[in-house]
C-alpha cells in the first residue's frame, strides 16, 4: 500500500494511531449546539465522498477517527475529508 502524506493533517492536530491505520482528532466547541452543528456539516461532507467517519459526541466535543475499511487503512479520502472537516472549524 501506498505510504498517505498526512503531515498537514498532523500540523493541524490529527495524530495517526498506533497500528497506522487511522487518524484521529478531538475537535471542542462552546456548547453541544456548535458541537451537533460541526456534525451536520461533516455529515453532508462525508455523504458527497460516500467516506463516513467513526466519531463521538458528548456534549461539546466530537472526536473523530477516519480510516479506509476496504484499504484497512488511510487513504486519499480520509485526507479530503479530515481536510473539510478542519476547514468548517476554521
Amino acid at each position: 500500500m501506498t505510504e498517505i502524506d498526512i503531515s498537514a493533517l498532523e500540523a493541524n492536530g490529527w495524530v495517526k494511531t498506533t497500528d497506522g491505520k487511522a487518524v484521529e482528532k478531538t475537535f471542542k466547541f462552546a456548547s453541544f449546539v456548535g458541537a451537533f452543528g460541526f456534525m451536520t456539516q461533516a455529515a453532508i461532507h462525508a455523504e458527497k465522498l460516500n467516506h463516513h467517519p467513526e466519531w463521538f459526541n458528548v456534549y461539546n466535543r466530537v472526536e473523530v477517527r477516519l480510516t479506509t475499511h476496504d484499504k484497512d487503512g488511510l487513504s486519499d479520502l480520509d485526507v479530503k475529508l479530515a481536510g473539510l472537516m478542519d476547514a468548517l472549524v476554521n
